[in-house]
């Protein structure tokens, strides 16, 4: 069985939160948000849902890569890898949403995690990956950040959210990139298609859920937005520093030994 596809429980759990806002955190599986409450409605597939796989529960963090990497094979620094396959015949979404996250601090409104990257088969280079989350009274903000160690590295992050299906979606990308044979990004850009979408946008716009009588917005720093809404009971909407398969297009972070890549992602309920 594909290792992204395999069961994958909460563990302990952390809460934070203020006003109408809760928020539970699961450092062992992957470090991922567990649940988004806000004024008693949920907004996160949750892991007892019908859906326990480690792929296709909570929100969840990329990382080192995002999205597929095609085989799972890539150049970089005159080297050729490859990385493992855990779905199909490619390496999806980093080495981070598999692995138990270390917790550093953890208050009434934040939560710090980290995780020291794997210097291996999974991910050759090493490094250093760190979230934080931070609560207000109608807004979750959460950081990510990887920084190279001893090794420079390619790296594309982002966050996958698995959103209980909305209302509406509202969402106006400029730009979109194709989809092969194999279903992965490529180039040149192109017009965005019409829904259903489990595509990689380019996207500089807010984003807006609704459901259960109630608005949120999705911001963020990164440019790149895969929206996959084909299922029935969720659409995922992930802002990412980078498209699918970055790393093959030309498209991926470049970081020197020692140097950060960072990106926030912003949830505000309106």
């Amino acid at each position: 069985m594909d290792s992204a596809l395999a069961p994958m429980a909460p563990g302990e759990l952390l809460h934070i939160g203020r006003g109408s806002l809760s928020v539970v955190i699961a450092p062992s599986a992957g470090g991922r948000v567990a649940q988004i409450r806000y004024a008693g409605a949920e907004w996160l597939v949750g892991h007892d849902d019908g859906h326990p796989e480690m792929i296709a529960w909570g929100s969840y963090p990329m990382l080192p890569w995002a999205g597929r990497i095609r085989h799972g094979r890539f150049g970089f620094d005159g080297q050729r890898f490859a990385l493992p396959l855990n779905l199909g015949a490619h390496a999806i979404h980093g080495v981070g949403f598999a692995a138990p996250w270390q917790v550093d601090a953890h208050g009434t409104h934040e939560a710090a995690l980290s995780l020291a990257l794997p210097e291996d088969a999974r991910w050759p280079f090493g490094g250093m990956a760190r979230q934080r989350f931070h609560v207000s009274e109608h807004a979750l903000r959460m950081e990510l950040a990887v920084t190279a160690g001893a090794h420079g590295m390619p790296v594309t992050l982002g966050w996958h959210p698995w959103f209980l299906k909305p209302d509406r979606l509202v969402f106006t990308p400029a730009r979109a990139y194709p989809r092969d044979d194999e279903g992965i990004a490529c180039l040149p850009l192109v017009d965005p298609p019409l829904p259903p979408w489990d595509d990689c946008f380019v996207n500089a716009q807010p984003v807006e859920l609704h459901r259960a009588g109630q608005a949120l917005r999705l911001t963020s720093n990164c440019d790149h937005w895969v929206v996959y809404d084909e299922p029935a009971h969720a659409t995922c909407v992930e802002p990412q520093t980078g498209p699918p398969d970055a790393v093959n297009l030309g498209l991926a972070h470049y970081l020197a030994p020692g140097e950060t890549l960072s990106a926030w992602f912003q949830l505000d309920w309106l």
